[in-house]
């Protein structure tokens, strides 16, 4: 096959879609009211649903309902509803913060997910051409970055909390499949004296109780210096320290914006790369397909197609 395989694919059998936004979901107690964007295809039924959180950065409004728009428009142009949540430490918000926690606000950000599972019939209310179209019993959840670490808890990760030292468990048994996208690892000596002060809930996560399916996408060449001593593989940990069923995409020469997930050309993307960015939206697409239906074929023929490339984009293993 050649080089333009999943470029070709990512083009190919995609639907008009329908983007509305904002969504507010009432959320008592949270400081402001939950604001999301929902996008699906115009046409179809049974709609399985992707959670997408956002990950931190310097951009204003890649970190909220804004960001993510070639994940998202390729998602839902295939057939998924998708919603993105602003939490609270986005910088749309970060000038008022409005969360005691502090920032990042990372358990607020897993029950703002919960609260968005909660009021799906207020959602699909605020959106008529919805109504009655969503497989709620076919739900994922996928994030970037800081939104990968929002996934993990959502998938069974736990982590103590630094406020006052009890186990935190924020699973979520609806969410039946999900994506991390250079997400963090392991804490302890694998992260930097500025996460040990400054973050230290990422100081203790425990992936061994993250027992619901995911793929892990990480870039061999993320090393995220301001975080980790451990370079690029530090964003392998969720796959190598949780139990399986787990999948491992490795993106050769990608860095942490995976070639530009993030948004259409923004700055912040250090390793630009259309091709890279068309392989994560068909392979994740095509494992959660494959995850939410059972029966579909959509992950191995995808897994068959990278590695037929002449040129491989990067690598996957399974256990």
């Amino acid at each position: 096959m050649s080089e333009s395989t999943f470029a070709a694919a990512a083009a190919a059998a995609s639907a008009p879609v329908l983007s509305v936004a904002p969504v507010t979901v009432k959320a008592p107690g949270r400081g402001v009211d939950l604001r999301v964007r929902v996008s699906a295809p115009v046409t179809g039924d049974e709609l399985p649903i992707i959670l997408l959180s956002h990950g931190l950065g310097h951009s204003n409004h890649l970190s909220s309902l804004n960001g993510y728009a070639p994940l998202v428009n390729f998602w839902a142009a295939h057939g998924f509803a998708v919603i993105q949540p602003t939490h609270l430490d986005s910088m749309t918000l970060i000038r008022n913060p409005v969360d005691p926690q502090g920032i990042p606000a990372w358990r607020s950000r897993a029950e703002d997910m919960t609260r968005i599972l909660d009021q799906l019939d207020a959602i699909e209310a605020a959106v008529p051409q919805l109504l009655g179209r969503l497989a709620r019993d076919k739900v994922a959840v996928a994030g970037h970055s800081m939104g990968g670490h929002t996934a993990s808890l959502l998938l069974g990760a736990r982590l103590t909390d630094p406020r006052d030292g009890t186990e935190v468990d924020l699973a979520e048994a609806r969410i039946k499949a999900g994506v991390l996208l250079a997400a963090p690892g392991r804490g302890g000596d694998a992260v930097t004296e500025f996460v040990a002060e400054n973050y230290s809930f990422m100081s203790t996560p425990d992936f061994s109780h993250m027992t619901t399916p995911a793929l892990v996408v990480a870039g061999d060449k993320d090393t995220s210096t301001h975080l980790t001593v451990r370079g690029a593989e530090w964003h392998t940990d969720p796959y190598f320290l949780s139990p399986g069923p787990k999948s491992l995409l490795t993106l050769f020469d990608a860095e942490h914006g995976l070639g530009g997930i993030s948004g259409y050309d923004v700055a912040e993307t250090t390793d630009e790369n259309l091709k890279r960015v068309a392989a994560v939206q068909q392979l994740t697409w095509a494992y959660l397909r494959t995850q939410l239906h059972g029966d579909d074929s959509s992950w191995p023929a995808a897994q068959d197609a990278l590695a037929a490339e002449s040129d491989p984009l990067g690598r996957i293993e399974s256990k």
